[in-house]
C-alpha cells in the first residue's frame, strides 16, 4: 500500500499480491486505487479538468492494453434512482466511436473503437446486467470492459468524495446487500476494470461515525445494525454530485482511451 498525489488529488494504491493478502483483506488479488476528489466538491479552481486528468492517468496505468484495442464501457445502475445513476450518467459522457471507426475510417480511423451500454437493472429490464453484458461481449468482442457503478461507502467522509478503481471486476448491488452476478474475467472472458463511486452510506455506519467523532470508544457497528435492514443515506445535494461525478468519470475514461483534450471531447460529444 502506498499514498501518492496526482494533479493535486490524493491517491491511495493497494496491491494484493498473493493469497496471504487475499485472506487479510478479503478481496481478490489485484490492484485497488482510491482517488480522493474532495476538492471537486469544494469547487476549487480547475477542479474538473484536474480530476478528469487524474482519473485518466490512474485508469491508463491499470489498463496496460495495446493502443487501439476495442473497449466496451458499461454503466451499471438504475437511472431513475439518483444515487444509483452514476453508471448510466458516465456512459452518457463516454465517446462512442466503434461505428465511426468502421463507417468513416478516413476521419476516425485513428480512434480506439469504443462502445457503451447503460445496462439497466433486473427490476426494470427483466435481464441481469451480467447476462446483457455477456451477450454484448460475445457480439462486439472488446479487448476489455470498463464497468461503472455506484457504491455504498464504509465511511461517511467518502460519500461523493472518492472514485475507486480496480482491475478485478465488480459485483453489482453488493454494497446494498443485493448481490447480482459478477462481471469479471472469469464470467466475461476479457479483462474487466471497475470504476466505483460511493454515493450512499448505511445508517449504522453513519451512526458509528457520529459516535466516534463524539468521543465514544469501541463502537460496535454490528450491534447498531441490529436485526433490521439499514436505511441508506445520501447527501442533500446528491443530484448535482451525481451529475458532476458522472461527467468526471466519463471524461476520465475518454481521456484514458482516446488521449484527447477536454475541448476536443466537448466538440465531439456535442
Amino acid at each position: 500500500a502506498r499514498e501518492e498525489e496526482r494533479e493535486g488529488y490524493p491517491v491511495t494504491r493497494v496491491e494484493i499480491l498473493n493469497e496471504a493478502g487475499v485472506q487479510a483483506l478479503g478481496k481478490p488479488q489485484g490492484t485497488y486505487i482510491t482517488l480522493d476528489l474532495s476538492a471537486l466538491a469544494r469547487r476549487e479552481e480547475d477542479a474538473f479538468p484536474r480530476a478528469a486528468r487524474a482519473l485518466a492517468g490512474e485508469l491508463s496505468g491499470l489498463l496496460k492494453l495495446p493502443q487501439g484495442a476495442p473497449a466496451l464501457v458499461v454503466g451499471l445502475g438504475n437511472r431513475a434512482i439518483t444515487p444509483d445513476a452514476v453508471g448510466p450518467g458516465a456512459a452518457d459522457h463516454t465517446m462512442v466511436t466503434r461505428h465511426l471507426v468502421e463507417q468513416v475510417p478516413e476521419h476516425f480511423g485513428a480512434f480506439r473503437p469504443v462502445a457503451a451500454l447503460a445496462a439497466g437493472v433486473l427490476g426494470t429490464t427483466g435481464v441481469e446486467s451480467a447476462e446483457a453484458v455477456r451477450g454484448l461481449v460475445a457480439e462486439v468482442q472488446p479487448a476489455m470492459v470498463l464497468a461503472i457503478d455506484a457504491l455504498a461507502s464504509r465511511r461517511c467522509g467518502r460519500v461523493c468524495a472518492t472514485v475507486q478503481l480496480s482491475d478485478t471486476g465488480i459485483i453489482p448491488g453488493s454494497g446494498v446487500g443485493n448481490h447480482r452476478a459478477a462481471l469479471n474475467r472469469e464470467t466475461l472472458g476479457v479483462p474487466v476494470f471497475a470504476i466505483g463511486v460511493p454515493t450512499v452510506v448505511d445508517s449504522a455506519t453513519l451512526a458509528a461515525d457520529i459516535l466516534e467523532e463524539s468521543g465514544v470508544e469501541k463502537v460496535d457497528e454490528e450491534r447498531l445494525r441490529g436485526e433490521h435492514d439499514a436505511f441508506m443515506v445520501t447527501t442533500r445535494d446528491i443530484d448535482q454530485q451525481v451529475r458532476d461525478l458522472s461527467k468526471v468519470v466519463g471524461y476520465g475514461i475518454n481521456w484514458a482511451l482516446q488521449d484527447l483534450e477536454i475541448e476536443e471531447m466537448n466538440a465531439l460529444l456535442s
